[in-house]
């Protein structure tokens, strides 16, 4: 990559992030000013993107559990909404296309490729957007995960059907293999420590046991990836191995989006049918939350699962371009899907940006979407007499769960939005509940009757607490409210938030292990200790 595309790059994502949009939006116009100046992606831009959805889809594995995927509102919902769009898409362009421009007019298999690439959603964009929010292990943020792996997994089996590669017989023992050799995989993971040899594990583990292994018998090299990324994700180092590869894949990403900017032939006719495409997704979007919503999921669940997905997708250029190398569909449209493809991005940041915010003021008419019933994710209960609620039960959150809880005991309840962590902390028989500190429907039921004093933002995401405040100011919160960060820059940031204060964890924990070693000093060498102070050489306090 030479020097000209780092500095565009570069130069686009500060000013969209200067601008509180995502960076991801200032890379993909950072490709399109590229490609308006000559500018070609080349093979390193095409191996940093390739890599980058590989470590991702890695990454997703690690935190994705199988189990739910079997949820209905996850297959159910995916396979009902591909098959909607279908219905509706397909003749649709069918008959525009043979109206309005009959030298690109489409027939019934190409009207339905075409429908079926537009029925996907972005899973780069889904999980960029959703991990700067803090929300990939929120409700909806897991809802839209599944939804984005059930639609990968219907890809790769078009793709592998479509190009008429038979997978090798051998990935009938591969599979099982690997599964059996879960244990070995979780030795090296462990044998590899906690510096750089945790992320080069990663790089082992996505890029050869997992993709080349797939790739080896005839199945997709990503499918791979997500397949040991899963295996390996209930492993306790698992947390500290995606931590490791986060800022890679990060970088790597950003080739991915230059690329779509880089790859595309802008022409007027390309750009008018892409705003004929963007029309169709507000209705892809409304089609998820009418599905959701029929699980008796919550309207806000609905509402910001819908927004993650309300785009199209790069698997979707994938489908394309399978398309015009066997003479389905003509070139012309796949450059159409890859400029509504990055119009879709554009519209998308800046929506899914102010979605709660949004949702807020038309809650009462969502609301009137959902069906009858309780689904068990749903609103927490809280138990009378509880004022101290911690959000956030990691290790921060349950120090201060147990100092709280001595203090005021049967007073304190905990709130987290993994389930897991959840049903650990109860056979502890700790007082802790699902729920989303973002959540504006949680708070509408809460604060409105003061039943909580004190509100502890515990959450390792900071851009989560941040979040979390603004719902509590919107939803008028009078307790006190107190959030922790990693770096003084976020401590300024929560504190000019107006909340009652912000502690650095470091800091903090610095200042408490300062205080242990001088106890202990004390009660091993009182004498000397006991000598400096007659010197005036031990600061009191």
């Amino acid at each position: 990559m030479d020097a000209l595309l780092l500095a565009v790059a570069f130069a686009f994502g500060l000013l969209a992030q200067v601008v509180r949009l995502p960076p991801m939006v200032g890379f993909l116009l950072a490709g399109f000013v590229l490609q308006s100046l000559g500018e070609e992606s080349g093979e390193l831009l095409t191996m940093m993107a390739d890599l980058g959805v590989t470590l991702m889809l890695f990454s997703i594995g690690l935190k994705l559990r199988v189990k739910s995927l079997a949820s209905p509102e996850i297959w159910a919902g995916t396979t009902l909404h591909m098959g909607l769009v279908l219905a509706l898409f397909a003749p649709v362009l069918l008959l525009l296309t043979r109206a309005l421009a009959p030298a690109m007019a489409l027939d019934w298999s190409s009207a339905f490729l075409l429908a079926f690439a537009l029925s996907f959603s972005s899973t780069v964009f889904a999980v960029k957007a959703l991990g700067e929010k803090g929300e990939l292990g929120a409700v909806h943020g897991r809802l839209a995960i599944g939804v984005l792996v059930m639609q990968d997994i219907v890809a790769v089996l078009f793709l592998t059907i479509s190009k008429g590669v038979v997978p090798s017989p051998w990935v009938l023992a591969l599979i099982p293999g690997l599964v059996v050799a879960r244990p070995a995989l979780g030795w090296l993971l462990k044998k590899s420590g906690h510096g750089e040899l945790v992320a080069l594990c990663g790089f082992f583990l996505a890029l050869v046991v997992g993709a080349q292994a797939f790739d080896s018998v005839g199945v997709k090299a990503d499918l791979g990836a997500l397949f040991i990324g899963v295996l390996v994700g209930t492993h306790p180092q698992a947390k500290e191995l995606k931590k490791s590869l986060a800022g890679i894949t990060d970088l790597l990403l950003v080739g991915f989006f230059l690329n779509i900017g880089l790859n595309g032939t802008l022409s007027w006719q390309a750009f008018l049918w892409a705003l004929v495409i963007m029309v169709g997704l507000p209705l892809k979007s409304v089609g998820f939350l009418l599905l959701f919503t029929r699980f008796k999921l919550r309207a806000r669940t609905a509402w910001l699962a819908a927004s993650s997905l309300s785009t199209y997708s790069e698997f979707g250029l994938i489908v394309m371009a399978l398309g015009v190398g066997q003479g389905w569909v003509g070139e012309e449209w796949l450059v159409a899907v890859a400029l509504s493809l990055s119009l879709s991005f554009l519209l998308a940041a800046p929506f899914n940006r102010v979605a709660e915010q949004l949702y807020d003021p038309w809650s009462d008419s969502l609301k009137k979407l959902q069906t009858r019933g309780r689904h068990r994710d749903d609103l927490p209960i809280i138990r009378r007499g509880e004022k101290v609620a911690i959000f956030g039960m990691g290790r921060i959150g349950l120090a201060a769960y147990h100092a709280l809880e001595y203090r005021f005991p049967g007073h304190v309840i905990g709130f987290d939005r993994d389930p897991t962590r959840v049903q650990a902390h109860r056979e502890q028989e700790r007082n802790v509940t699902l729920a989303d500190a973002t959540d504006s429907d949680f708070w509408e039921r809460v604060s409105p009757r003061d039943e909580l004093e004190l509100v502890v933002l515990s959450m390792p995401s900071h851009e989560a607490n941040r979040h979390a405040i603004e719902t509590l100011k919107r939803h008028d919160f009078h307790g006190v409210v107190i959030a922790s960060a990693r770096y003084d820059d976020e401590v300024r940031e929560l504190r000019q938030a107006g909340i009652d204060a912000a502690f650095n964890l470091y800091a903090e924990a610095g200042d408490n292990f300062a205080r242990h070693v001088f106890d202990v000093f004390l009660q091993q060498r009182p004498d000397l200790v006991a000598h400096w102070q007659a010197a005036g050489e031990v600061r009191e306090g």
